[in-house]
């Protein structure tokens, strides 16, 4: 059993095409053990067999891309094994069998649910629509099969003229010489799965004379919601977080303009200098790090203290000025519940980018480009917005959903297009060109050589980063346009 996010459904013109396109797990074989993933039924086997989505081809990798190969330590074999060993577990996780490519049949008397037949895991649950529209015949006899679950139906009193067997197994098969007795039966057909999984699903097969359709069963565990009290006021929607290492004049800089603009919204300060030094004040919490932790640690460590729907992040020698409207981001956040992440401008600066991913082949792995200025289309109701991949390090974001993808705290100087990286298809993200908060000038102070020490990195953090992308993101190359 695996992991899918829903099935997407597509109905064509007179031909009635039926896609459903999402993995193809189950060709794949057993991976992590019978546990892990158990081996497709006889039935399932066989639906794959005439229904199997292309393999994945090499991606071609943009001119100028760095080949992450070439970045590996001599005497690699022991890690790419690893590497494709992860992957599976990782297609075990988040593929599922009913990505199998289906086609409704022309001119086909069998009515059925195509998209939105979802249940709970191993609970009784009818299956919607079942009913067969045939001419005049003496006798009807229908068919219905599943891989992962159980078929019942109302067993008829003693007279009626239908025949039920399989009922309560896998394979349900009823027979009457009465169309209307057939379909009164059908809509009293119930499937249950039988293994527990939190989201996965099965694939039923309906059958009558030389009529055959599928369609897919989406076993979900539904999640109880997560909400936030907005509360009345910007103080109780969002909170400022921010990271810092050894820049305590410039900290101080970004709080005094803060507390301009905003005296009682919530500050959360990640800090791993050397020295640290006592920040205070109403409504400020200073986490105090193991020094020299890192960028990534820090903000992991600060998002993981918010308590408000949104925050925001910002460095620490940004300035608020009268452009720094968080209302303003808000109320596009408010309006587009999509969205997860809004970036602005910083210093007139409107930094955003474009994320070009092709999955490619399993062996190689594939092709990431970075595409600077890369935008998709403007945000619907909002001309000055624009749907991205990533942004500038001045964002609005969602709680919730960057908990969920977090910050790799491998990742300790050079990092930022990586989050966005390993939040592609997951962080819904877009920048806006209306609010801006300023950048303070270059500062020298008795901490500025030792900073810069840390804050530029070797060639060996660029090659490490390289590394990581090989191995966790299954590139084969990158560029960074």
């Amino acid at each position: 059993m695996a992991l899918c996010n829903a099935a997407t459904l597509q109905t064509a013109t007179l031909g009635c095409v039926l896609v459903c396109v999402l993995s193809y797990l189950y060709l794949n074989g057993n991976v992590g053990g019978p546990e892990a993933n158990p081996l497709p039924s006889q039935h399932t086997k066989r639906l794959l067999a005439g229904n199997q989505l292309p393999s994945k081809t090499a991606c071609t990798c943009s001119p100028g891309s760095e080949q992450l190969k070439d970045f590996l330590p001599p005497d690699s074999e022991e890690l790419l094994k690893r590497r494709a060993k992860e992957l599976q577990q990782h297609k075990a996780r988040t593929e599922s069998v009913l990505s199998t490519l289906l086609y409704a049949p022309s001119n086909s008397p069998l009515q059925y649910p195509i998209q939105g037949f979802k249940v709970r895991p191993m609970t009784p649950t009818f299956i919607p629509g079942l009913e067969l529209h045939a001419e005049q015949r003496s006798n009807y006899t229908v068919s219905l099969e599943v891989s992962e679950g159980i078929l019942r139906t109302t067993i008829p009193a003693k007279g009626v003229q239908i025949n039920v067997t399989g009922n309560g197994e896998s394979r349900l098969m009823v027979e009457s010489s009465s169309l209307e007795a057939l379909n009164e039966l059908l809509a009293d057909v119930s499937y249950t799965s039988t293994i527990y999984h939190i989201h996965t699903g099965d694939l039923a097969t309906f059958q009558f004379e030389d009529h055959e359709a599928v369609f897919p069963i989406t076993i979900k565990q539904p999640q109880p919601p997560v909400l936030y009290d907005m509360g009345k006021d910007i103080n109780s929607q969002v909170t400022i977080i921010t990271k810092t290492f050894l820049r305590y004049p410039e900290l101080n800089a970004l709080l005094k303009t803060i507390r301009e603009f905003y005296k009682d919204i919530e500050i959360i300060i990640a800090d791993d200098s050397i020295k640290p030094e006592k920040i205070t004040g109403p409504h400020i919490q200073h986490f105090i790090m193991p020094q020299a932790k890192g960028w990534f640690a820090g903000r992991n460590l600060a998002v993981s203290q918010v308590t408000t729907k949104y925050f925001l992040w910002v460095d620490d020698d940004f300035l608020f000025t009268k452009l720094t409207k968080i209302e303003e981001l808000v109320k596009v956040m408010e309006a587009v519940p999509e969205l997860d992440v809004l970036g602005g401008k910083v210093g007139g600066d409107q930094f955003y980018f474009s994320l070009i991913y092709e999955e490619g082949d399993e062996v190689e792995g594939g092709c990431m480009y970075r595409k600077s200025r890369g935008k998709f289309h403007s945000l619907p109701g909002y001309p000055q917005c624009s749907v991205v991949s990533g942004v500038v390090n001045f964002f609005l974001a969602r709680t919730d959903a960057v908990q969920r993808v977090g910050f790799d705290p491998k990742l300790k100087r050079v990092a930022h297009s990586e989050f966005f990286m390993d939040g592609l298809g997951s962080l819904m993200v877009a920048t806006c060109g209306h609010v801006s908060v300023s950048h303070q000038a270059r500062l020298k102070h008795k901490d500025t050589k030792l900073y810069k020490e840390f804050r530029y990195p070797p060639k060996s953090d660029v090659t490490s980063k390289l590394q990581l992308h090989f191995f966790k993101n299954h590139l084969k190359c990158i560029l960074y346009g």
